[in-house]
């Protein structure tokens, strides 16, 4: 994980507000990467002009997770600079010592031409952010992956806020910026060649909406910001996001009723382990040791219990050495709401009759997640013999409420209340200070997590059919209506403009990387290829028909607790959400 900010303003823009702005998003940056950090300057003359037109900043922090070496960034190579928030997971041979940024710096140095830079990235697998500024042409490149799974800003120039800014996080709501999310449909990027001689940055930065790989140039400005499309060279199979099959199932399908794998969904549950397994390992392997002494955790689960995160440990522990380690950090908060009705008895009734005290009220952080973890965590540790961290973290309401502002300006631009809920939840969970116990019933001991490495479950609902509304959507048309069909493909479409960016930027501030296994799009293109009735079974009774192939996969494995637990929300099981009262999730904050 690593905090990229770049800028691009006027050489006579030196002035102290946006000086200022520059320093505040470089410590804001700054606390993505703790290993190193570092800035490389470059002026970029026009054309038509004798002095430098555009000075460009590039920032770099460092959260050093690949290689043998210590690395700092920006990479830097005959002028070209190279600022990579990412991890190459397929597509690209990275040996176990060696740095992947490194490698697709050279892979860059050596390419032309835009659409060679779009054939590159689409033959990579992995979550990334970047920036690049190829000297050569004067041309800054700049994107995402297509799920979107690293954070990247931007800031338009205005006539009030005359500059260009990019940066994996802001500072929150403020009047010299106006970021949003970058899109993940383009490769971008900004043509320094034909520079203007306004007054400011607007006359050279003008953002355009091109819809093919000409550039946009006006005699308004000197240049522009174009759209690249991702990709669609032989090769680049990592370039588009997945569509759903639209198959519909045989008239004698039949319902299922247990999570004993029926024979037509053997393949499809060998198969769904299979690239499971393959994603978990190349997110838990070839982390570096050398930052830690020998022993310590390197890799966390994210974990409430439920099938998805149970089914991620289960998979780590095949891949991490049995020596090492594994910490599951489960998060509940103090809601003065739920204390307040779990201390009476039938509290819905209070206005008919005086509520009476609860005899046995439970204990203040008892929450959902904490009982299912809690349950799960011992089938774990049956099926799985090592050291199981399985870390309580609490979290007070006075302490959640004075994190308030800076969780917001992490989020920033996701700015509702379920944004807050589930930022809550994330803030502190990443943050791994809790305690442990040394065995049910021990007295706890204080601990946080030095895993740097975080694995979350996010993405199997979405794929796999998990959610009410897939349920709703049969209902309402059945298969026949395909309306249902219509949905799996939207949740896979939005999946870039939801919750990663935000989750990323909440996860990155305590230095730690989260990585989602369910999201390699090799898992994310398997899932889309199957039949709908090989995902799940609507007609079923909820903990078995919603995510009916990962309930089967994981009975195989032997996950029988976790296999028919149902679906809860972060924010209700760990009640980050609701602590004042009953709000709609979309309302701003």
């Amino acid at each position: 994980m690593c905090g990229v900010f770049f800028c691009a303003r006027h050489g006579k823009d030196d002035t102290f507000p946006l000086l200022d702005l520059c320093e505040r998003l470089k410590h804001a940056n700054g606390a993505r990467g703790p290993d190193s950090q570092s800035t490389r300057r470059i002026s970029v003359t026009g054309s038509e002009l004798n002095h430098a037109a555009v000075v460009l900043d590039l920032f770099t922090s460092e959260l050093r997770l690949r290689g043998s070496t210590p690395i700092v960034q920006p990479h830097e190579q005959d002028g070209n600079v190279f600022c990579w928030n990412g991890e190459i997971f397929d597509g690209m041979e990275i040996a176990k010592e060696e740095n992947d940024g490194v490698k697709l710096f050279r892979a860059l140095s050596a390419l032309d031409t835009a659409e060679q830079v779009c054939d590159l990235f689409g033959s990579i697998e992995g979550p990334y952010a970047f920036v690049y500024y190829h000297a050569a042409s004067q041309r800054v490149f700049f994107a995402r992956d297509p799920l979107g799974r690293r954070s990247l800003l931007i800031h338009e120039p205005s006539v009030g806020n005359p500059y260009f800014l990019l940066a994996s996080v802001s500072v929150g709501s403020d009047p010299s910026c106006e970021f949003q999310e970058l899109s993940t449909e383009y490769i971008y990027c900004l043509d320094l060649r034909n520079l203007g001689s306004g007054d400011n940055v607007c006359d050279c930065l003008g953002m355009f909406a091109a819809h093919d790989i000409i550039h946009q140039i006006t005699s308004t400005f000197g240049s522009s910001v174009s759209r690249f499309p991702r990709s669609s060279a032989v090769g680049a199979l990592y370039s588009q996001l997945s569509r759903v099959n639209t198959a519909l199932p045989p008239d004698d399908w039949p319902v299922i009723t247990g999570l004993e794998t029926p024979e037509y969904l053997t393949q499809a549950v060998e198969e769904l382990v299979a690239h499971l397994d393959r994603s978990v390992e190349l997110r838990v392997r070839d982390i570096p040791q050398s930052l830690l002494s020998a022993g310590t955790p390197r890799v966390a689960v994210l974990f409430s219990g439920g099938i998805d995160c149970t089914t991620l440990a289960f998979l780590a522990h095949k891949h991490i050495p049995l020596d090492e380690p594994i910490d599951l950090l489960n998060v509940a908060f103090e809601n003065p709401r739920k204390v307040k009705l779990q201390a009476v008895v039938n509290p819905s009734n209070s206005r008919k009759k005086p509520p009476k005290p609860a005899p046995n009220p439970p204990p203040l952080y008892m929450v959902p997640d904490r009982i299912t973890g809690l349950q799960q965590v011992e089938e774990l540790r049956r099926l799985c013999p090592r050291v199981w961290n399985f870390v309580e973290v609490n979290v007070p309401y006075e302490e959640s409420q004075a994190a308030l502002p800076v969780i917001e300006s992490l989020m920033f631009p996701a700015r509702t209340v379920m944004d807050l809920s589930l930022g809550l939840a994330l803030y502190f969970a990443s943050r791994g200070k809790g305690q442990v116990r040394a065995h049910p019933g021990a007295e706890p001991i204080p601990y946080t997590s030095p895993a740097r490495v975080l694995l979350n479950g996010l993405g199997s609902d979405e794929l796999l059919g998990g959610y009410g509304r897939h349920r709703t959507a049969y209902d309402t048309g059945g298969m026949e209506g395909r309306l249902i069909l219509s949905q799996l493909q939207l949740e896979i479409d939005r999946i870039p403009s939801r919750n990663l960016g935000r989750d990323d930027r909440v996860v990155s501030s305590h230095g730690k990387e989260m990585r989602h296994p369910f999201l390699s799009l090799t898992v994310v293109s398997f899932l889309a290829r199957l039949p709908v009735h090989l995902k799940m079974d609507p007609r079923a009774e909820t903990g078995l028909g919603d995510k009916m192939l990962l309930r089967l996969a994981a009975r195989r494995m032997g996950l029988v607790e976790a296999s028919s637990r149902k679906k809860r929300a972060m924010q209700f099981g760990s009640h980050s959400a609701r602590m004042e009262g009953e709000k709609r999730g979309d309302i701003s904050i």
